[in-house]
């Protein structure tokens, strides 16, 4: 296997040619530079493992080089080389990435150890990024698709909050809009991502389970807890932790959450022995927390102390120009994972999903997808097997609404919206799954009034939500 290579960048020929040869000696391919301005074409050209750059060059400094370098993404390691160190400028070098520093006249016995570790920090990095890359893939949050200047600007802050030291970020924004991909950008594009990125969903759990999931709990701390356990917050240690729906947290849990965010300190249940974590949190929450906060079934001090770095994510209706790029990624997405030969979409396909509204945002748009995806058989992804509340006529004041041809009015003054077959057909079942889907909607995910609106027992209504997969609907 051929040894990587070194480029030397000194204005002296005989240092130069000295190291060059001492280098290749050893097998090295070696590239050489003698000034700022052929340094940074030989460094496009060659892609060098390691660089020896000499502090004072004739047209640039090499800390000046070494800066722009490394803000432009140098994967090399740089070993600085001066006849006349000085405290500062080693400091200042380290402090820019340079992996060392060492004084001339070199030792050239010295010099190739340093290459040598130099070298093994290189590879390193190289593989951090390669494994960066591959769990950014796997963890699907390259799903984050948008081209509107909404989505823009709000990708350009979710990379400077990533690269930033803040502790605690707040994300907001309805449900289906991404929240936990933001998480996961965060994350992965922070010092942290090597780290662990643990989530939980803060509504789906009992308070009482909740704070042993968080903070752990020590054996015979309840009458199932045969063995300590450790909670989220010490397997997070040095990552992330990314609490989802925190505003359905309680009361109690707000408080020992403040305290580990103010002090980083918590004990697990059952414990008297405190412990620490360094955990970056991200919260979500699809509710308006500053209403909670003013009818007290929020903390405001918790409030404030989550929001220090606060961002919301917009509904999918309010940019629409991100809609077709998004079906368009979900088409080629599905179209490979279930090996289809789609290759992209009809223009009345098109027409329908910009005239639908959304409301179940992102994630609706990729589960329409990927059922029409599924029954497709021919060349374009037609209108064909979306789902009828989808091709349905809109409701009054939505886009592409007929209010008269839309919506029908009973006796008692109501009005509900009168549905036609899709041109492409329906079937019964998907007719059942809309209407168990917006009783769920309209019940705001409370089961047993949405069996009642449905004239069903909650049991009837279990059934369908599995045999539906609605178990996420809000």
């Amino acid at each position: 296997m051929p040894k990587p290579k070194i480029l030397i960048v000194d204005d002296e020929k005989l240092v130069r040619v000295s190291l060059q040869k001492y280098f290749e000696d050893q097998e090295y391919p070696v590239a050489v530079a003698e000034d700022a301005a052929a340094a940074s074409v030989r460094l496009a050209e060659e892609q060098p493992a390691v660089i020896l750059l000499d502090v004072r060059l004739p047209d640039r400094s090499g800390m000046e080089l070494l800066q722009e370098w490394k803000e432009a993404g140098l994967p090399g390691a740089v070993v600085m080389m001066t006849a006349d160190p000085q405290l500062d400028d080693v400091k200042a070098a380290i402090k820019l990435g340079a992996y060392d520093f060492v004084s001339k006249p070199l030792d050239f016995d010295e010099l190739s150890v340093t290459v040598e570790n130099a070298l093994e920090t290189s590879e390193l990095r190289h593989q951090v990024r390669a494994l960066r890359d591959e769990v950014r893939k796997r963890m699907g949050y390259h799903e984050v698709v948008g081209t509107s200047k909404l989505m823009r600007e709000v990708m350009s802050f979710v990379f400077k909050v990533a690269r930033s030291e803040a502790g605690t970020i707040l994300i907001t924004g309805e449900s289906g809009t991404g929240k936990d991909l933001i998480a996961k950008v965060i994350h992965y594009e922070s010092t942290r991502a090597e780290k662990a990125f643990v989530a939980i969903n803060c509504s789906a759990i009992p308070e009482t389970l909740l704070e042993a999931e968080l903070f752990g709990h020590e054996r015979g701390a309840f009458t199932d807890a045969k063995a300590m356990k450790r909670g989220l917050f010490e397997m997070a240690d040095q990552g992330t932790l990314f609490l989802d729906e925190i505003g359905e947290m309680s009361p109690f849990l707000q408080a020992k959450l403040l305290r580990v965010l103010e002090d980083h300190g918590f004990r697990r249940v059952g414990g008297v022995r405190d412990l620490s974590a360094d955990v970056r949190v991200i919260a979500a929450s699809n509710r308006d927390l500053e209403r909670a906060v003013r009818d007290k079934r929020f903390r405001e001090d918790l409030f404030y102390r989550l929001s220090v770095i606060s961002l919301h994510l917009p509904p999918l209706r309010d940019r629409k120009e991100d809609v077709l790029p998004l079906a368009e990624f979900f088409v080629r997405h599905y179209s490979q994972k279930f090996r289809k030969a789609v290759e992209g979409m009809a223009p009345e396909l098109e027409r329908i999903l910009l005239n639908y509204s959304w409301p179940g945002n992102v994630r609706e748009l990729k589960n329409a997808i990927e059922r029409a995806m599924i029954l497709e058989e021919g060349k374009k992804l037609t209108p064909a097997y979306l789902p009828i509340r989808v091709t349905a006529p809109a409701a009054p004041g939505e886009a592409g609404a007929d209010a008269e041809a839309s919506w029908h009015t009973l006796d008692d003054g109501r009005r509900v919206p009168h549905w036609e077959i899709p041109p492409g057909g329906t079937s019964l079942e998907e007719v059942e799954r809309m209407l168990v889907e917006q009783a769920l909607r309209q019940a705001r995910g409370n089961q047993s009034q949405a069996a009642r609106l449905l004239a069903v027992s909650r049991d009837a209504l279990r059934y369908k939500m599995k045999k539906f997969r609605l178990e996420e609907v809000e």
